[in-house]
């Protein structure tokens, strides 16, 4: 049996809901993501889309999609961040402290070119994406 991870939006009204386990955990340091949370950096869950659902108030779930790559999810009560879908990928990013069953255990670091908060953690730093989500793959150096 999959196991099944949920979390809230900051005051509850919204449910999410994870399923099996995810693709990938990781810090997103690009200028989007950084401008959207007002923070040098998000931390990621990425799941397939099929694996997460919202399970209640999804009429309080407002949407915002600025670059056409991501719509980001957020509760319109408390304006509480919750996920990222990525329609053209087929996946799902959910912020990792909205999911608290699942111990964050990063494994990469995306669009590290762009980033305010340099990290020297030994793992891999993306100039971008990896090539399968459109992206060059290149690594840079800490």
């Amino acid at each position: 049996m999959d196991a099944v991870h949920r979390g809230t939006c900051f005051c509850g009204a919204v449910e999410i809901e994870a399923s099996g386990e995810p693709l990938e955990t990781g810090f997103c340091h690009c200028s989007s993501c950084r401008s959207y949370s007002g923070a040098p950096l998000t931390a990621f869950i990425l799941w397939k889309a099929e694996q997460v659902r919202i399970t209640r108030g999804a009429g309080l779930v407002g949407r915002f999609n600025k670059t056409g790559m991501s719509e980001r999810h957020f509760c319109s009560r408390c304006g509480g961040h919750l996920m990222s879908g990525h329609p053209t990928l087929g996946l799902t990013d959910v912020h990792a402290a909205i999911l608290p069953s699942i111990p964050f255990h990063p494994t990469i670091h995306l669009n590290y070119a762009e980033t305010v908060l340099p990290m020297h953690d030994g793992l891999p730093k993306l100039r971008d994406f990896p090539v399968e989500a459109g992206g060059s793959g290149e690594v840079v150096e800490e």
